[in-house]
């Protein structure tokens, strides 16, 4: 695919830009365990308090975005979802951001097609993919990517706009799977962090 210098130009900022945010998102989660807010309960109480009607609106919108324009670690947000809000209200902000993100991030693709997606991935990596959408079982496969805590799931989702899946299907899949990925992500950082730890020490 021929690609003219301003899009090329773009798609190398997006790709410098990940990086930026990826670095940046560590230091981030790093700045936030020295004051305390990532393993002391009662900082992420306060914190929460703080911002009791504004701070689930921004995370919300903060969960949109990361998945519309997939360069921002998912996870980590999402982790930190359940951390600041706790299981349950975490779990519901989680979920609220990830499916209108999906939603929007899936419209986008079957209305700029190709190169909306290869601006976030790399053509090896897009064209892998892509060859799956000429398999039988492509639906399922991309079932099981949105139930699982560990597949390329924004990648994903982009790949799928390019195929003839209605949005009305492609809503029914992520609704009833993202709940299993979204937990088991979490519970797989928070718990597994701790099983480390007690094998470590």
């Amino acid at each position: 695919m021929k690609m003219s210098k301003r899009y090329l130009m773009i798609q190398k900022f997006i790709q410098i830009f990940g990086t930026v945010a990826l670095i940046a998102s560590f230091f981030l989660m790093f700045w936030l365990y020295r004051l305390g807010i990532l393993n002391d309960s009662n900082a992420i109480k306060d914190l929460v308090h703080s911002y009791q009607f504004l701070g689930p609106f921004i995370f919300i919108i903060i969960q949109i975005l990361q998945v519309v324009f997939p360069v921002i670690p998912g996870g980590i947000t999402t982790i930190a979802g359940f951390l600041i809000f706790g299981p349950f209200f975490g779990f519901i902000y989680n979920y609220l951001g990830i499916i209108v993100g999906s939603f929007i991030l899936f419209l986008l693709v079957k209305i700029y097609g190709r190169k909306f997606v290869l601006l976030f991935v790399k053509e090896a990596t897009f064209y892998k993919y892509e060859a799956k959408l000429e398999t039988k079982g492509y639906e399922n496969f991309f079932i099981l990517c949105m139930a699982s805590p560990i597949s390329p799931a924004d990648i994903m989702v982009m790949i799928t706009g390019l195929s003839n899946m209605s949005l009305g299907r492609f809503l029914v899949i992520i609704m009833l799977a993202k709940p299993i990925s979204i937990i088991g992500y979490s519970y797989l950082w928070i718990f597994g962090g701790d099983l480390l730890k007690s094998l470590l020490s």
